[in-house]
């Protein structure tokens, strides 16, 4: 029911939303006018972009920097599975570069809300994506995908990528990437990554709880389940499938900072009545990921509040993947570099730095962690810190372990 109701108000408001999009264009007019025309067309573009979208924006990354040349970029599907996609970003170029998984998060965003991490890796790396499928395009018949799925899923692109590949993990995937290094340890696998870099994950939840911890306990998984879980409607690929609507999560996350959001939307109305084109583009891009919006399979999410947040199964040595225990302390071979920012107040200090402890059987001369000053979540992996001073602690970490072997 909530998932209908939610498609009927979204059918009901797409005209109106179309007619603003068309009327504020054919009112626009040039950089300099101020006239009542150009502030109802203004009007109009912030009312149709205060909308939901369910497709996966575009990377849009055509070329980067290599060696102070500017080489094409080339979007490749590596490996195509029901719920995700393996994307390879190749570049043309003959620089040879470690082979570089990113572990995106699948938690109500694509992957692409990544693009700017992926633009920043692929000067020096061979960047690869875990490209997280829309859980409402994939039929049922499909069945499930839970924590366990995610996680084999992860080890099958690191085999596809081959050995030498290093892993990048963002936030929630924390917890998944560590256990498929240990799976892949324990077995010898020659895929195993070189390389761990864990950045701001939920690897411990019990140290330094956040609002969003707090609430992930403060109600048992019957109640999630209960009251977060819808099917999905008519007409889409997967309907009749359980999911945790994106539209659900999106608001979890805007209603931390709501108030922030509609100064946002003020200010992208005030840059386009004064013709301050370069300064609403930086608005209008922000919002264009931030709104578009991914189903998540219900199996995985409750999965993940249960096992991630509420039992905190992974540091207790109680997480299991099919019928085996991960045990991180088989990790030997692989380096683990930890990255937390100092303001996050989604996963805080303390919570992604725990994979060290629990990594045992890492010498420290391979362990490194950073801790950011003055950055919150997205800042981890985004913005002028994460390029300046987070960056060049991540390639280091890949090169210097790419050549230990």
């Amino acid at each position: 029911m909530l998932y209908r109701a939610y498609q009927s108000q979204a059918d009901l408001l797409s005209p109106s939303r179309l007619a603003a999009q068309y009327l504020g264009k054919a009112l626009w007019r040039d950089k300099a006018d101020r006239s009542l025309a150009r502030r109802f067309a203004s009007a109009m573009e912030v009312y149709s972009r205060i909308r939901l979208t369910h497709t996966r924006p575009p990377y849009g990354i055509e070329s980067v920097g290599v060696d102070g040349e500017e080489v094409p970029v080339h979007e490749e599907a590596a490996l195509v599975t029901p719920f995700g996609t393996l994307l390879h970003f190749r570049k043309e170029s003959n620089a040879v570069h470690p082979p570089v998984l990113l572990a995106a998060p699948l938690s109500g965003h694509f992957a692409t809300l990544l693009r700017e991490t992926v633009r920043t890796l692929l000067r020096d790396h061979d960047v690869y994506v875990t490209d997280w499928h829309n859980a409402r395009d994939v039929p049922i018949w499909h069945g499930g995908f839970g924590l366990d799925d995610y996680t084999l899923r992860i080890i099958d692109f690191l085999e596809a990528i081959g050995p030498g590949v290093h892993m990048v993990a963002v936030c929630q995937p924390c917890v998944a990437a560590l256990a498929a290094t240990a799976l892949m340890a324990e077995d010898d696998n020659p895929a195993a990554p070189r390389s761990l870099t864990l950045m701001a994950g939920p690897v411990d939840c019990r140290v330094n709880p956040t609002t969003v911890n707090k609430l992930a306990t403060d109600r048992s998984i019957a109640w999630f389940e209960r009251n977060l879980i819808s099917h999905v409607p008519w007409p889409h690929a997967g309907m009749m499938r359980r999911v945790y609507p994106g539209f659900l999560q999106l608001g979890a996350f805007m209603s931390m900072n709501p108030d922030r959001h509609k100064q946002q939307f003020a200010k992208l109305y005030r840059h386009l009545v004064d013709g301050e084109i370069e300064q609403a583009d930086t608005i209008r891009t922000f919002y264009d990921e931030y709104l578009a919006v991914n189903d998540l399979p219900a199996e995985f999410y409750l999965e993940t509040v249960e096992r991630v947040f509420q039992t905190y199964d992974l540091p207790r040595g109680k997480l299991t993947v099919g019928a085996r225990t991960i045990n991180p302390a088989a990790i030997r071979r692989t380096a683990l570099l930890t990255v937390e920012g100092e303001r996050d107040d989604i996963c805080s200090v303390g919570q992604t730095v725990a994979a060290q402890d629990l990594c045992t059987g890492v010498r420290p001369y391979l362990k490194t962690h950073h801790l950011q000053a003055g950055v919150g979540h997205y800042g981890v992996f985004s913005g002028s810190k994460w390029n300046a001073q987070i960056y060049p602690r991540v390639r280091e970490t890949i090169h210097t372990a790419a050549e230990l072997h």
